[in-house]
């Protein structure tokens, strides 16, 4: 039986599927075949498959390097759910846990050991890698290691180290969903990756719907509480920028009747503990946190990420709305973002204190490439074009011209016919777009600038051009501008919308620091032109979404291989089955999603087995699960015809 045949006999028995994804079998095949790896693949198409499979075919133990110190004890139940020894190693244990631990990885008793990467310099466990039979050191979240990534994370630059002190140096693979080709080099450097097998699947997630919403900040809990009513039966992750907003806002869905937690790096660590011990075991629908919470979470279940503020990159987004929909059932990821979420986050930006170990040139590099980042998410929130695509584009991956979606140019001005095409899994390809000519408000905004010496922001700008009454603004004599009161009357929020748009277009330029002002861009001297033209979109939303912002479109992995819409019949079997699952997991004190995820739930449904055989064919069932859990699953479905 030659590596590959092993492994695909592995695949089958541990976990149930018959054939490998995308991208899996070539980094296994590598693997087996003792080559060093670097998988970039999008949130939920499997990566730890990828080193979890050699590990069950590899003579020795496989180290995984993980920062995620509270998902382990819940990677290694489903390991173990799943007939596969794991054990992990981390500060929650004591002295002697750790011990054992590492007893029963150095006497074979354990084929997959996670640690986390503060714990690699340490003594003890330096003394058991140099003794111990090593086959394989996967890093999960690979990208950590790299400054120029969102979340780079010292401890990660030790692991280079911790590697070169082996006695044999084992293959080494790194795994990461979210990595620019800038990210990709860094990577390969800092671990010294050597003539690595190369992996990069894709980063499209077909069975997310993305939308965005642009909404003042009081009206953004009403849209969440809306949404999270409508969706009282799924689980959902809530995103805010501060602590305050999470408690604010858990505090009106726990009194609007909907079960929420908050989560943030505030609390203390029971309090967080148990916030999230409800929300992965299906106590809690909601979660709602700031970006502390998430790389610990392997719930397969989320069907929906909402953020209430814009985030400061397309890869911190894509990371966080990505824990939606792992299991390949349908999802929904929103933004909600206003004008007001880009100055704080320049404002953010321009108070960090970055990372000390930089020099004054490097830090000033590093925080550059932060304000191109924050553009481009602005630039997300902007677009007119489809939000799959403009994500796909940042990470560099060509997108195929049957999958983006058709250009705002293309659409025209209104709901003509060509509007049906593009991804049509994103608000931006069911929405159509009016076209308003602002070329004299362009002008006026340019001449606006120009007449206060380009010495005051945007706020003061605004306020000029619509002939504010402010003593602040008479104090400095603003109202004697020539340009004061020029666009009095046509509204405040549409001045500002146009500003930011030229400043995005390049007719404008917005400075960076503690007090941003508004600047001429390299385009500016084209609005003095007799023929300058300058159009902005407006974005007209279906009814249906704008008034139930709980509806969910777009295609989902299921339909994409012909399979068609849950009847009405399976979607009771399938709530049946969901509390057969709930009620295994409170037995077996592990979260739902363990037991099995609701795509294998789903394929239940579909099938009916109700028999040994038949239940293997189900995909996601095992040889132990179907040991553990089958008879009750079967029972239940028997029950139901």
């Amino acid at each position: 039986m030659t590596g590959m045949d092993q492994a695909l006999a592995s695949l089958k028995q541990y976990f149930g599927y018959g054939s490998f994804r995308p991208g899996q079998e070539g980094l296994v095949s590598a693997i087996l075949g003792g080559r060093d790896c670097l998988g970039v693949m999008p949130t939920g198409a499997g990566k730890s498959i990828c080193y979890q499979i050699p590990a069950t075919i590899l003579p020795g133990v496989t180290i995984v390097v993980s920062p995620l110190v509270s998902l382990m004890r819940d990677q290694v139940d489903g390991l173990e759910d799943a007939g596969i020894k794991a054990g992990f190693v981390n500060s929650t244990q004591s002295p002697d846990e750790q011990a054992m631990a590492l007893a029963e990885a150095a006497q074979g008793r354990v084929r997959i050991l996670y640690v986390a990467p503060e714990r690699l310099a340490a003594p003890r466990f330096l003394d058991f890698a140099r003794r111990a039979d090593i086959a394989l050191v996967a890093v999960d979240e690979a990208h950590c290691v790299s400054q120029w990534g969102q979340d780079f994370r010292p401890a990660y630059l030790g692991i280079g180290d911790f590697i070169a002190q082996l006695p044999d140096r084992p293959t080494v693979a790194a795994f990461t969903a979210t990595a620019t080709e800038r990210v990709r080099r860094d990577i390969v450097a800092m671990l010294d990756l050597q003539d690595p097998y190369l992996a990069v699947t894709g980063f499209d997630r077909p069975n997310l719907f993305f939308d965005v919403v642009k909404l003042e900040t009081r009206a953004k809990n009403h849209w969440v509480l809306s949404y999270v009513k409508e969706h009282g039966q799924e689980s959902g992750i809530v995103y805010c920028a501060t602590r305050k907003e999470t408690e604010a806002l858990a505090d009106e869905l726990n009194a609007a009747g909907s079960a929420a937690v908050a989560y943030h790096g505030g609390l203390g660590a029971q309090e967080r503990d148990r916030a999230q011990s409800a929300f992965v075991n299906d106590e809690v629908q909601v979660v709602v946190a700031t970006n502390a919470f998430g790389m610990g979470i392997d719930k397969s279940n989320v069907r929906y990420v909402i953020h209430h503020n814009m985030p400061e990159s397309i890869e911190a987004y894509y990371q966080e709305a990505g824990r939606a929909g792992r299991d390949g059932e349908p999802a929904r990821c929103t933004l909600l973002w206003n004008e007001s979420d880009i100055v704080t986050r320049r404002r953010l930006l321009d108070m960090d204190s970055g990372n000390d170990r930089l020099s004054g040139e490097e830090a000033e590099a590093v925080k550059a490439g932060h304000r191109h980042l924050l553009n481009t998410m602005i630039g997300y929130c902007r677009t007119t074009s489809c939000l799959h695509t403009y994500m796909l584009s940042y990470f560099g991956e060509e997108v195929a011209p049957s999958a983006a979606a058709v250009s705002p140019a293309a659409a025209g001005d209104g709901d003509g016919p060509d509007r049906g095409r593009g991804c049509g899994n994103c608000s931006n390809c069911l929405s159509t777009f009016s076209t308003i000519d602002v070329s004299d408000l362009a002008r006026a905004i340019s001449r606006c600038v120009h007449d206060v010496g380009q010495r005051f922001g945007s706020g003061k700008v605004v306020q000029v051009l619509a002939g504010s009454k402010s003593q602040d603004l008479i104090s400095r004599g603003l109202d004697r501008c020539p340009s004061y009161g020029s666009l009095h009357g046509v509204g405040v929020a549409r001045i500002r919308d146009v500003l930011n748009q030229m400043a995005s277009d390049g007719y404008l330029a917005i400075t960076e620091g503690r007090l941003p002002l508004v600047q001429f861009g390299p385009k500016a001297a084209q609005t003095v032109s007799p023929d300058f033209h300058y159009e902005i979109k407006q974005v007209r939303r279906p009814k249906s979404e704008t008034s139930a912002p709980g509806k969910v479109y777009g295609r989902t992995t299921a339909l994409a291989a012909g399979d068609g819409e849950p009847t009405e019949e399976e979607e009771r079997l399938f709530q049946d089955l969901r509390r057969v699952r709930t009620g295994i997991a409170r037995e077996i004190g592990k979260p739902p999603y363990i037991v099995f995820s609701d795509k294998t739930l789903r394929d239940m449904c579909r099938r009916r087995p109700t028999s040994d055989e038949a239940f293997l064919e189900v995909s996601g069932v095992g040889e132990h699960k179907l040991e553990l859990y089958g008879e009750r699953f079967m029972e239940a479905i028997r029950d139901f015809d």
